[in-house]
C-alpha cells in the first residue's frame, strides 16, 4: 500500500495500462516532456517514448479527431483535453462521431478510447477553465463517463476506462489533484457504473461526485457530531453507467435524498436522479428530495465569489440541518 496524490494516480493508472497494452497511446496538448499542464502525464514520455507519448498542435477537433482514427484502426488512445470546458470546441465529435460508431458501423467497427480532461472550479482559473462540465457528456447515448474522487478510484477506473470498447470521458477535477490517499500495490481494476458506499448512515442519503464527495464526508462528519443526523454518503463515481441499484438501496434505508452537485442547477446530474427515484422509490421517501448545487451562472472570477457559488462544507451542512430539522 502506497500513499500517492490523485495527480500521480492518474499516471500510475496510465502507465499500468501502457506497459500491460502496446496498443495504448497518448496524444494531447504538452503531455509529452512537460509533463502535461496538471503535471498529471510526468514520465510517461521518458518511459514509454514519443512513438506512444505524442504533443499535439493547439487544436482540440484536431486531437479528438486523431484519436477516433486511432481508435477505428487498432489502437486504444487516451485523448487529453487540458481544460473540460474546452470539450466545447470539440463537441462534435464526442456528441456525433464517438458515441454513434459502432451503431452506424452495424457493429462492424468501435470506437474504444479514453478523453481525459481537467473538471470543475475551486483553483481560480476563471469562468472560461472552471466548469463542471459532467452533465454535457452524461446526456449523449453511447458514451460512459467517469468523475472518480480518491487517488485509488482514479487508477481501478481509468485501468477500467482503457479497457472498456466504447469511449470513455474521464473527469479529472483539477482541485483534487494535489489531494492524497492509499493505493493499493500492484495491478489494479476497477468497474465502471459502480458507486459506493463511503460513509453508512440511517437518516438521510448525500449522493456526490467528484470534489464533492470529501465535502460531503467532512459535512457528513458535522452532521452526526453537531446535529445527531447520521448521514450516509454515496459516491456515484461513474455517472453513465449509472449505478441506480446502489443509489435506490441507501434512500430505501434513510428515506431522504440530498444530491451534491458542482455543475449548474438547470439540468445537472442530480436532476435525473432526482427523477428516478421519484419514479421508481416514492414510496420510500420520507420528505422532498433536495438539491444542493451551484447556480445557474458562469462561474465567477472572484476568489470569494467562487467560493460562494460552489457547494461548501457549510451549505451542505446548512441545508441538511434545515431540512431534516424541518
Amino acid at each position: 500500500m502506497a500513499e500517492l496524490s490523485y495527480r500521480d494516480a492518474v499516471i500510475r493508472g496510465i502507465a499500468q495500462e501502457m506497459e500491460r497494452d502496446e496498443r495504448v497511446v497518448m496524444i494531447g496538448e504538452d503531455i509529452a516532456k512537460a509533463g502535461g499542464v496538471f503535471k498529471a502525464t510526468v514520465g510517461l514520455y521518458d518511459r514509454f517514448g514519443p512513438r506512444r507519448v505524442r504533443d499535439t498542435p493547439i487544436s482540440e477537433q484536431a486531437i479528438l479527431g486523431a484519436a477516433m482514427g486511432a481508435a477505428m484502426t487498432g489502437l486504444r488512445p487516451i485523448a487529453e483535453i487540458m481544460f473540460s470546458d474546452f470539450i466545447a470546441v470539440c463537441f462534435d465529435y464526442i456528441a456525433n462521431e464517438f458515441p454513434k460508431t459502432r451503431y452506424m458501423t452495424n457493429g462492424q467497427m468501435g470506437c474504444p478510447l479514453v478523453v481525459r480532461t481537467g473538471n470543475g472550479g475551486g483553483v481560480r482559473f476563471g469562468a472560461q477553465h472552471s466548469q463542471s462540465v459532467e452533465n454535457w457528456s452524461m446526456m449523449i447515448p453511447g458514451l460512459k463517463v467517469v468523475a472518480p474522487s480518491s487517488p485509488a478510484d482514479v487508477v481501478g477506473l481509468m485501468a477500467a476506462a482503457i479497457r472498456d470498447n466504447d469511449p470513455v470521458i474521464f473527469h479529472e477535477h483539477k482541485a483534487l489533484y494535489a489531494t492524497k490517499g492509499e493505493v493499493p500495490d500492484g495491478e489494479i481494476i476497477d468497474t465502471l457504473g459502480t458507486a459506493k458506499i463511503l460513509k453508512a448512515g440511517s437518516d438521510c442519503t448525500i449522493v456526490a461526485l467528484a470534489m464533492m464527495v470529501p465535502r460531503s464526508l467532512e459535512a457528513a462528519a458535522i452532521l452526526e457530531r453537531d446535529h445527531g443526523i447520521k448521514a450516509e454518503v454515496v459516491d456515484l463515481r461513474s455517472l453513465v453507467p449509472l449505478d441506480t441499484r446502489t443509489i435506490l438501496g441507501s434512500v430505501a434505508k434513510t428515506g431522504r435524498l440530498f444530491t451534491v452537485e458542482e455543475n449548474p442547477r438547470l439540468c445537472g446530474w442530480g436532476a435525473e436522479i432526482a427523477s428516478i427515484v421519484a419514479d421508481e422509490a416514492f414510496w420510500d421517501l420520507d420528505g422532498p428530495i433536495v438539491r444542493i448545487t451551484t447556480p445557474h451562472i458562469p462561474l465567477p472570477a472572484a476568489d470569494h465569489l467562487e467560493d460562494l457559488a460552489i457547494p461548501s462544507v457549510d451549505r451542505i451542512v446548512a441545508r441538511v440541518s434545515r431540512v431534516m430539522n424541518g
